[in-house]
């Protein structure tokens, strides 16, 4: 067995096999060619960046760049405000980050109006 044999596209599983031209993972069962494989992020999901273009990922804690309005809040949340513990998410109308913020709890919010701390 090749250990030099890139891991899965689509699920990042290990233990792919070379079938004929083809690479193929026995998690999943997706098939890819090798060169196919190589342009796509390892992870296998798209890259989320930050308002001033610092790449963004699961666990970091970022800065709000802007006064947003909350429906139901007087005063919204401010500039300036620490997020922690981000989660990255697809989510709706573009909001791609799913976070808690102190004093409003769980919400979404756009990786646009964030900054990477």
């Amino acid at each position: 067995m090749n250990n030099n044999l890139p891991p899965c596209p689509q699920c990042s599983g290990t233990y792919t096999y070379e079938t004929g031209a083809l690479l193929t993972c026995p998690e999943c069962g997706h098939e890819w060619s090798p060169s196919e494989g190589s342009t796509e992020p390892a992870s296998g999901s798209r890259v989320i960046k930050d308002s001033v273009g610092n790449v963004l990922t699961d666990g970091d804690t970022v800065t709000v760049v802007k006064t947003l309005k909350v429906k139901g809040s007087p005063t919204g949340i401010k500039a300036g405000t620490k997020v922690r513990n981000i989660r990255l998410v697809d989510g709706v109308d573009g909001h791609d980050i799913d976070c808690k913020v102190d004093g409003f709890g769980a919400m979404q919010l756009k990786s646009a109006v964030v900054k990477k701390a």
